[in-house]
């Protein structure tokens, strides 16, 4: 009779702590990528405020969306001297099978 008395007073001890244990031993995994595909779509481009150019000759290179660490993560614009004979090509990210593939910026010979 006693052992039931005490079974019923630590009843809902022993829920919170079963509970807490099954919890616990979820795992919630970060969105995948694979071969530098990514799983999760990029979100939409931030809108930055573009300030005066540091000289003459500079040219500004919107920022981007980059993966890292599991997520998206934006990487700020910046001021770079143009390339006489070059034209910049910004980052994107491309739609491919069921990801999204990140092609880097670069300088293209005009």
């Amino acid at each position: 009779m006693q052992l039931l008395a005490v079974l019923r007073r630590w009843r809902p001890v022993a829920l919170v702590a079963a509970s807490a244990l099954c919890l616990g031993a979820c795992v919630v995994a970060p969105p995948r990528s694979y071969g530098g595909m990514v799983y999760v779509q990029p979100p939409a481009v931030q809108v930055e405020t573009v300030g005066v150019a540091p000289g003459p000759g500079y040219f500004w290179i919107g920022g981007y969306w980059n993966w890292a660490g599991g997520r998206h993560v934006w990487v700020p614009g910046y001021w770079e001297r143009a390339r006489p004979g070059y034209e910049w090509v910004p980052h994107r990210w491309v739609a491919v099978q069921r990801g999204w593939r990140l092609e880097s910026g670069h300088w293209r010979r005009r």
